[in-house]
């Protein structure tokens, strides 16, 4: 008898979340729409020639940069760790590949950065997300890129864009030292 609660409890969690979640995606969809926001835009990135492969000791895979993350060629997301991603200054739509060794050794590696574009702008911070301000437009930043450069709020900083390209996310190129 006990198993017939619990299962229509569990039966009970399910059809509540899944109302919750219709709910969430509605006022997702609404805000998006008014202020703008395509919450399509990585499905759009081009993945076109990216490859998975194998040889002898190693799996790799190639994938196209988003922001925090990796969309490869089978349109799945996967993590990328941020201090590679602020070091090596990735900018949204550059390719990289991941070599995984046998060892399961993971080695990540350029190999086709976008073209980009230096702008320069101010340090801000909201609801604990940092970003930059350049000419009027407002770039996410990686939190980990703005420890590496020691960037501080109301720094003027260089960033790197992909240039021609819209983009939601700014890589950090430098501090511009206080005069």
């Amino acid at each position: 008898m006990d198993n017939k609660k619990t299962l229509l409890a569990i039966k009970d969690f399910i059809v509540t979340s899944e109302k919750s979640l219709k709910s969430a995606k509605k006022l997702l969809t609404d805000l998006a729409k008014e202020n703008n926001v395509d919450l399509n835009s990585t499905i759009s990135l081009n993945t076109k020639g990216l490859h998975s492969y194998s040889d002898v000791d190693s799996k790799i895979v190639e994938w196209v940069f988003t922001w925090e993350e990796m969309l490869g060629s089978d349109g799945n997301k996967y993590p990328i760790p941020v201090n590679y991603a602020s070091k090596s200054k990735m900018v949204q739509w550059d390719k990289l590949k991941l070599i995984v060794d046998s060892m399961w050794k993971m080695t990540y590696k350029q190999i086709a950065p976008i073209e980009r574009e230096i702008k320069s702008g101010l340090v801000t911070e909201d609801k604990g997300k940092f970003q930059v301000v350049c000419d009027w437009d407002v770039y996410d930043l990686l939190t980990a890129a703005v420890t590496h450069s020691k960037a501080e709020i109301w720094d003027t900083i260089s960033v790197l864009l992909p240039k021609g390209k819209q983009a939601s996310f700014a890589a950090i190129d430098a501090v511009i030292p206080k005069v």
